[in-house]
């Protein structure tokens, strides 16, 4: 009976530890006012961060309502656990470019797992300044402006319900991401700034932009190389440069951009619609299975566009061919207004023609008064289904 006993305790003992396992672990907040009350929030913030990802149950670093300054800051991982950034108010950075002496961005994420960043509120990069901005163009010297928001290594996460105004330099820059995505995600810039991109991505996979307003003086967004199943959908791009692919060839080894699937968009008041852009006359590269579909245009220039003779500043050789390959390459149903007469431009490399190339249901109009909308094309036969206008080339 002894033996029973003991058997029955241990049975009751077993169920009551795995009744306890399927009980979430409570959530910790980490609040940056109790850290210290200096105006610039930065050590605060760095060690309200380091308290919550060190914790072994899921955390929070909140950051109540009111406005705060904030320096530039690197917060890094890995951490024990899953953990959120809750920006409740508004975090503001230095309007002075001279405090960001050795950094390149105002804030840096590394290496976090499980990450989220929500709240509702907002980061002011308060580059609205004259002296913030730069163009750079051929001088290897300039010293760029910070970006806003650097992802370095961020997996599994979410951004939502979170805004970024006036960035001095691109808003969110993605480097070795996997699974992460924006929603709800608003950025606003004027349509002067320079090089305000919204997002950009480079050597990433699995990125989704969804259910997101851009307006930047620059591209909404913009992928670079290595950008690999990248999903845009239900966005408002306005203004800005539209949403482009590349520019490619620039650097060597570049890695291929694939898998990009850009659906149910409106682009309003752009200097570009969507595009893909690559060097001339400098190095090889890939872009492939790319997608446009479902797109609205109001009133913008160049609204399809495949340029491989991109060339700004005169940096290169246009009469030297990119050495980037397109192929697999479709845009469907896109219909609205363009601004200038060349409505469709596909200007692909001489030595690596276009490949593969779908244009379905296209119906863009031009508003000006110089005749009718055109369609271009060279070293490229496309592939033409549905209703096309302007007449196909």
């Amino acid at each position: 009976m002894g033996f029973m006993k003991v058997n029955v305790s241990a049975i009751f003992l077993l169920m009551f530890l795995a009744s306890r396992s399927d009980v979430k672990a409570e959530n910790v907040v980490f609040d940056v006012t109790k850290y210290g009350n200096e105006e610039d929030i930065c050590k605060a913030f760095k060690r309200a961060w380091e308290d919550a990802c060190a914790s072994t149950s899921p955390s929070t670093v909140l950051i109540p309502k009111g406005t705060f300054l904030l320096g530039p800051v690197i917060i890094s991982g890995p951490c024990k656990a899953a953990i959120e950034l809750q920006v409740k108010g508004k975090l503001q950075a230095p309007a002075d470019m001279s405090e960001f002496q050795g950094f390149s961005s105002w804030i840096t994420l590394n290496y976090v797992d499980q990450f989220t960043l929500t709240g509702g509120g907002t980061f002011d990069g308060q580059g609205k300044l004259e002296s913030n901005q730069r163009i750079c163009g051929k001088d290897k010297h300039c010293k760029l402006p910070p970006v806003s928001l650097k992802f370095n290594f961020i997996t599994n996460g979410i951004v939502h319900d979170i805004t970024s105004t006036d960035s001095k330099y691109f808003h969110a820059h993605l480097l070795g991401c996997k699974n992460l995505t924006f929603q709800h995600f608003t950025i606003s810039a004027h349509d002067e700034s320079l090089n305000t991109d919204g997002i950009h991505i480079g050597r990433s996979k699995n990125i989704k932009i969804i259910d997101s307003d851009i307006g930047t003086g620059d591209d909404c967004i913009s992928l670079g190389h290595g950008s690999r199943q990248i999903t845009i959908a239900g966005v408002t791009c306005a203004p800005g440069h539209g949403i482009s692919i590349g520019s490619l060839g620039k650097s060597q080894n570049e890695e291929s951009v694939s898998g990009v699937f850009v659906k149910n968009c409106t682009i309003s008041n752009t200097q570009n619609g969507v595009r893909i852009k690559s060097w001339p006359a400098l190095f090889g590269g890939s872009a492939s299975d790319i997608h446009f579909e479902d797109i609205i245009m109001k009133n913008v220039s160049n609204p399809i566009v495949i340029d491989q003779v991109y060339c700004p500043w005169n940096e290169c050789n246009k009469k030297s061919p990119s050495k980037v390959s397109i192929r697999n390459v479709s845009f469907k149903n896109i219909r609205g207004t363009s601004r200038t007469p060349v409505a469709v431009q596909l200007s692909c490399s001489k030595d690596i023609p276009c490949k593969d190339v779908e244009v379905a249901d296209i119906d863009l109009r031009y508003t000006g008064n110089e005749g009718p909308a055109e369609f271009r094309c060279s070293n490229v036969q496309p592939k033409f289904l549905g209703k096309i206008n302007p007449s196909k080339c």
